[in-house]
């Protein structure tokens, strides 16, 4: 009944509210952007927007039009990736990082499943060390972990990229030089926080561990909430959270690989398959504020 193309352009004017970035964004002309909207007004029978000559707002309809264009967008694309995906089957277990988790790797995940629909994809989410026990015990087939920077993860491990390290607080935060540094940190075994600090002790600093915490949730809330600060690969820092100033006094920290680890013992296709398009995405792995 409502044709996906007018639904890809109705949700990308619904998300920006502009007929002009809509169309930037989609990669049309804003005429072609105007003609989708109201052939999708006609086919529904009611308006989806009200416009004027500086604003776009979403009608009552046009909210609940939002809603229905995802559902049948996603179901559409379940469907032509299940009809035309790969014929590649079978089981894989993959690991990952809780904080890797939070990033857009969940749609990398998400695109995987539909272009591989006969794959049996199992998630593990947990901290680099387990999830290495794990593969090497075989109860994963892949995994993508932290590791320290300058390899030793070879020959079964693929370097996605280095990362710097940094130390990562809410703003305002004021750390003084002759003063332990306050430390939230994931409980033992951790490699941010073994990283930290040994390199606090080698600057001649001392730290206070200020809050133990299983996942990359309790890192932000306990950060959030002043409790004091922690360790993130730089790429994988939220927005809503800062660097100390330099009057901190903190030593530099080294990078890390963040690294594909496969299980040799494993099914080859399906872990080279779902390798493949992590390495292959083009997307940055940058976390949300929340």
């Amino acid at each position: 009944m409502y044709d996906p193309d007018q639904l890809r352009t109705f949700l990308a004017v619904a998300q920006s509210l502009s007929f002009t970035q809509a169309a930037e964004r989609l990669g049309i002309r804003q005429p072609t952007v105007s003609q989708h909207v109201r052939k999708l007004e006609t086919a529904v029978g009611r308006p989806l927007f009200v416009r004027d000559t500086r604003t776009v707002t979403l009608t009552a309809d046009g909210e609940a039009m939002a809603g229905f264009a995802r559902t049948i967008l996603a179901a559409h694309e379940e469907a032509a990736g299940y009809f035309t995906g790969s014929e590649l089957r079978g089981r894989l277990r993959f690991g990952v990082t809780d904080d890797l988790a939070l990033t857009p790797l969940p749609r990398i995940l998400r695109d995987f499943r539909q272009l591989y629909p006969r794959i049996d994809l199992e998630l593990t989410v947990a901290q680099s060390p387990n999830l290495l026990r794990r593969v090497e015990s075989g109860h994963l087939d892949l995994a993508y972990v932290k590791h320290g920077a300058g390899g030793g993860y070879e020959p079964n491990g693929r370097l996605v990229r280095r990362d710097p390290m940094v130390w990562a607080g809410i703003a305002g935060t004021r750390i003084a030089p002759d003063v332990p540094v306050p430390l939230v940190t994931y409980q033992a075994p951790s490699l941010s926080r073994s990283l930290g600090v040994q390199t606090l002790e080698q600057a001649g600093r001392t730290c206070r561990i200020t809050c133990i915490v299983r996942g990359v949730n309790g890192v932000l809330a306990a950060v959030r909430a002043g409790l004091g600060i922690a360790i993130f690969a730089r790429s994988l820092m939220p927005a809503d959270l800062v660097e100390p100033p330099p009057s901190a006094g903190l030593p530099e920290l080294p990078s890390i690989d963040l690294v594909l680890i496969t299980n040799p013992r494993a099914a080859k296709e399906p872990a080279e398959a779902l390798t493949a398009a992590i390495l292959g995405s083009n997307a940055p792995l940058k976390p949300d504020a929340g």
